[in-house]
């Protein structure tokens, strides 16, 4: 028997609006962390509840790259790039998870919505290894070392990828997962082939030291075009892949159906949240039904929810999906 299609709504700055404050205060203050997610999972009962407004920056902000307040609804933003190329990332230790950026404040916040939401599957963002670069350097600046340099890049990845295992170990102690954020490297960002020489071996060294810390494969979330380098993420032995509405779907599904033992997360255009969308929200679910019929391990999410996604049509997309069940 098939299982059950659930609906996961993926809240980070969107939950900044459900207490009324803007990310860029929620993303600084453990109280106001702990408040938004905690309304978050009291509106939605989602699963699994990421603690984090701007997952990409937690990482880069430890190892020194300056972030500042973008303004508005928008989340916070690197200002200043801690290194001017990938060689000085080969100098930079490993950050100090008591004491260095926002890892202590976002592991405690984990920490306290678990002990608020104890119904709750509380996991903690943890960059790939591709896109702390990105934010250590700027992406402009990465992309022209993978064409020129392309072994520093890769050298300089592996190096951060060894680190990340401290953050794997430290949320575990607590009673906590860890989901894998690697958007940077999605093609077309990144070629398939430039993904495969510099951003799968570093992966490789995160996605081994996950397995040995915890037992299972990461969740991985890439976006972007994820068909051309499917069987690279295969090869990693994630425990949950996420099929992008940037890539195509149908293929996506199709290739996965020799691997039932990996969950996946069918994402929905997120734009359809947004005021005056439901119509199209309806559309998008209806096809993301469609494509997780016949397969046991799956879900239906939503991508990043934007800030402005109107709760009442996340409700209402989350009871349709309940109500197509079979």
């Amino acid at each position: 028997m098939n299982m059950t299609p659930f609906f996961v709504p993926v809240v980070y700055e969107h939950a900044a609006q459900l207490i009324g404050k803007r990310p860029w205060e929620v993303s600084r203050d453990a109280d106001l962390l702990v408040a938004a997610h905690t309304a978050a999972y009291q509106r939605y009962h989602h699963t699994p509840v990421v603690v984090g407004i701007d997952v990409y920056n937690v990482e880069a902000e430890a190892y020194g790259s300056v972030l500042g307040d973008a303004g508005g609804i928008a989340i916070p933003s690197v200002e200043r790039f801690a290194c001017a190329d990938a060689g000085e990332i080969l100098d930079l230790p490993a950050p100090d998870l008591r004491t260095d950026g926002r890892f202590p404040m976002i592991l405690e916040a984990a920490r306290r919505v678990q002990e608020r939401c104890p119904t709750a599957e509380v996991r903690v963002p943890l960059s790939g290894p591709f896109s702390i670069a990105s934010n250590l350097v700027g992406f402009e600046e990465l992309l022209f070392g993978v064409a020129t340099e392309p072994e520093a890049v890769r050298d300089a990845v592996m190096h951060l990828a060894h680190h990340q295992s401290a953050v794997i170990r430290a949320a575990r102690e607590m009673g906590l997962g860890v989901i894998v954020f690697e958007s940077a490297a999605s093609p077309p960002l990144l070629s398939p082939t430039s993904f495969r020489e510099i951003a799968l071996p570093a992966l490789r060294i995160l996605a081994d030291a996950h397995r040995a810390l915890t037992g299972s494969g990461p969740h991985l979330v890439l976006g972007g075009d994820a068909v051309p380098i499917l069987d690279d993420l295969v090869s990693l032995h994630p425990a949950l892949l996420i099929c992008p509405p940037e890539t195509e779907r149908t293929v996506f599904m199709d290739s996965l159906q020799a691997h039932p033992e990996i969950a996946v997360r069918i994402n929905i255009p997120p734009i359809v949240f947004t005021p005056a969308g439901e119509e199209r929200a309806i559309a998008e679910a209806t096809i993301a039904l469609s494509l997780a019929a016949g397969r046991e391990k799956v879900s239906i999410g939503t991508g990043v929810l934007p800030y402005d996604a109107d709760p009442e049509i996340v409700l209402r997309i989350q009871s349709f999906i309940e109500g197509h069940r079979r």
